[in-house]
């Protein structure tokens, strides 16, 4: 009776445009009270505080600061001139600029909201400037956004590794290689795209000079080697490279002169706000693995799953 009921609920919710956060959260809920369990739901303050009492998770809304301080202080838009340094003269240049700085900022954030905050404000109206279409413009920053919860250092995958107990430095080293050949097919649908479609880019196109904007690109791209050199190699944890991350992007942001008080108050309320976003949908998760567990509904799905006999079925 309950799997009907929480699927139908479930539905109803989110045609209804209700936050997923909310509906996993009401139909758990709405579980704990067809199922007659309500006398558990007393256990439930205690454990989702101690689902959010975890170190590891102190490293993810210092890195959402970070990604945050280096948009605001100048940094994006100093890796963007950078990779339209030596990308922005093939067909379809800021499209890759567009994918290539994805790569650079998701080593700092590991957010994929960051991300595609940054690269809106910024490359979605320059590439509409200069002829790119704005579903397009919109279409490969949202793609190319995805890198960050990949590369690391990812706001996923520490929640991942803080849930199940894993290495998060174990799990930073296995996303480096998957968010990199993601960058490269991006790019490679970029280039299909860019000469189907005739997009603007090409030999004589204007690009920024490749030495001044790598100095300036410089303070950015050493962060990610810093991030990932210390916790790799066991000189940091990874809270303790958010926090270096957080000090640098400060410190290269008042040195530049782009960065203020009043930002750092207005980049601490935004992460701050993410932060509620991300811990609400982690205690609605929580809330209905709890009801799962109670229900045994995983050993249910196994039972059912035995019972087909996919391991005899010929070839």
């Amino acid at each position: 009776m309950q799997a009907p009921l929480i699927i139908a609920f479930t539905v109803f919710g989110l045609m209804a445009g209700a936050a997923i956060a909310y509906v996993i959260g009401a139909s758990a809920i709405l579980t704990f009270i067809a199922a007659d369990r309500q006398m558990y739901m007393a256990v439930l303050p205690q454990r989702l505080f101690s689902q959010l009492d975890v170190f590891a998770f102190l490293a993810m809304p210092l890195f959402i600061f970070a990604g945050d301080l280096m948009n605001r202080g100048g940094l994006a838009t100093a890796l963007i001139d950078f990779c339209m340094s030596f990308l922005g003269r093939l067909k379809g240049g800021l499209g890759h600029v567009n994918v290539m700085t994805s790569v650079f900022f998701a080593g700092v954030s590991g957010s994929a909201v960051s991300d595609a905050a940054a690269l809106g404000n910024s490359l979605v109206p320059e590439m509409r400037r200069r002829g790119y279409s704005l579903d397009y413009a919109a279409a490969i920053t949202g793609a190319s956004s995805i890198i960050g919860p990949i590369i690391p250092p990812s706001s996923i995958l520490i929640f991942y590794g803080a849930l199940m107990e894993t290495n998060v430095t174990a799990l930073f080293a296995a996303g480096i290689l998957p968010g990199l050949l993601l960058a490269g097919v991006l790019m490679a649908i970029n280039a299909y795209y860019a000469h189907r479609d005739n997009h603007p880019g090409g030999p004589g196109e204007d690009v920024p000079a490749f030495f001044p904007s790598l100095l300036r690109a410089l303070p950015a791209m050493t962060l990610p080697v810093i991030i990932l050199g210390g916790t790799l190699f066991g000189f940091m944890t990874p809270a303790e490279a958010a926090a270096v991350a957080v000090i640098a992007a400060l410190v290269v942001g008042f040195t530049h002169g782009n960065l203020t008080w009043n930002q750092v108050g207005a980049s601490l309320h935004r992460t701050a706000v993410m932060l509620g976003g991300l811990f609400i949908i982690l205690c609605a998760i929580s809330t209905f693995s709890y009801i799962a567990a109670l229900l045994q509904w995983p050993q249910a799905i196994k039972a059912t799953v035995e019972d087909w006999n996919l391991s005899r079925c010929s070839i």
